[in-house]
């Protein structure tokens, strides 16, 4: 018998489309002879439907239109139910729905940061990706630096702030530990949402506030003259860490419309760098992601220094599934294709859960 696996997608985060995109690409990609998909959508307002439509509305974010293809649905918190409740938005009716794994295909807030595992781990479903704990600290940039640098690997030097304090206090401090140029961060948010390069003390400034704009914690780092070198990795409790690709950005840095708008940048997959340096990175991302606790998958960033030395940059723990995204990419020239490569994440999910 087929097992049922929730795709969860959307959701009330500033990745939202990103989501919809990379939740396309996994459902088509998922072994219909092993598996049947539920798609699961959250719009940007937190509304729950069960989608019975097809993934190009989702990539075009119609998929909320047709109400004809809509059915209210929440993951039920209760054990007992192990899966969605639909309801009946007419005679208030409900059903349960029973699911065997969840896939949620949630980038940045309200989905990669730990909530929606916390939900998932009190429904007692097992689902694709880090735990509670681990999903939150790694999405705090700050948090993850933290815990990393116990373990030996290099992280780039921060300093951080949370609101309240003021934004001439906090350029004071960065002026004190670095120089110009640095970038602003916010802690919580992913895909480069609300980072901002600053050259002088008036665009620390607007730095600041654009990043607590995204977030109540940021983070101010200087700028470091490298590399941009990802890594993808799978696993449980012995990862296995891709081949390393490469970012050339083509811009001033790899900021969200790079990314995904104006198409600009280069994903170099395998990375042109020596052996030696590719598997020193390699065995640092592993290290980054068994110091965090992670499990499922993760995509880990780093600088490649012109001395050749590297420095964690952040770790990813729902990378995107967009074509042009560099985890599956990785896992595809590292011998695992698209399609095995959702098995596997499934497959490790339903091992976990066994182990718990």
């Amino acid at each position: 018998m087929k097992k049922k696996i929730g795709v969860i997608f959307g959701g009330q985060s500033s990745e939202y489309k990103i989501s919809c995109i990379s939740a396309a690409n996994v459902c088509e990609n998922t072994d219909k002879e092993k598996f049947e998909v539920v798609k699961i959508g959250i719009t940007p307002d937190g509304r729950w439907w069960l989608y019975s439509g097809g993934t190009d509305a989702m990539r075009l974010d119609t998929w909320a239109d047709d109400f004809s293809l809509l059915r209210p649905a929440v993951i039920s918190p209760c054990k007992a139910h192990r899966g969605l409740v639909l309801f009946d938005g007419v005679s208030g009716s409900f059903e349960i729905l029973r699911l065997d794994a969840v896939f949620p295909v949630l980038h940045g807030k309200n989905g990669e940061d730990g909530t929606m595992q916390g939900l998932l781990s009190l429904a007692g479903i097992p689902f694709v990706g880090c735990g509670t704990c681990a999903s939150a600290i790694a999405m705090d940039k700050a948090f993850t630096k933290t815990v990393v640098m116990q373990s030996g690997v290099p992280v780039v030097p921060f300093i951080s702030a949370v609101k309240g304090e003021s934004a001439g206090s906090i350029a004071d401090r960065a002026e004190k530990e670095y120089t110009y140029p640095m970038f602003v961060k916010p802690a919580n948010a992913g895909s480069s949402v609300g980072i901002t390069k600053a050259r002088g003390r008036e665009e620390l400034i607007a730095g600041i506030k654009t990043a607590f704009d995204n977030d109540y914690k940021l983070l101010v780092e200087p700028a470091v003259s490298g590399r941009e070198i990802e890594v993808a990795v799978i696993g449980n409790g012995e990862p296995f860490a891709s081949v390393c690709g490469e970012i050339v950005p083509n811009s001033d840095f790899y900021d969200y419309e790079t990314k995904y708008i104006d198409d600009r940048a280069e994903c170099l997959a395998p990375a042109p760098i020596k052996p030696q340096v590719s598997d020193a990175i390699r065995e640092s991302a592993k290290k980054v992601y068994i110091a965090l606790g992670c499990a499922g998958l993760s995509r880990v960033d780093f600088f490649l220094l012109p001395d050749g030395s590297h420095m964690l940059n952040e770790i990813n723990t729902i990378p995107g599934f967009t074509p042009i995204s560099m985890y599956p990419r990785l896992m595809g020239c590292s011998g695992i294709d698209y399609k095995s490569l959702i098995t596997k994440l499934i497959d490790l999910a339903l091992e976990r859960s066994e182990n718990e």
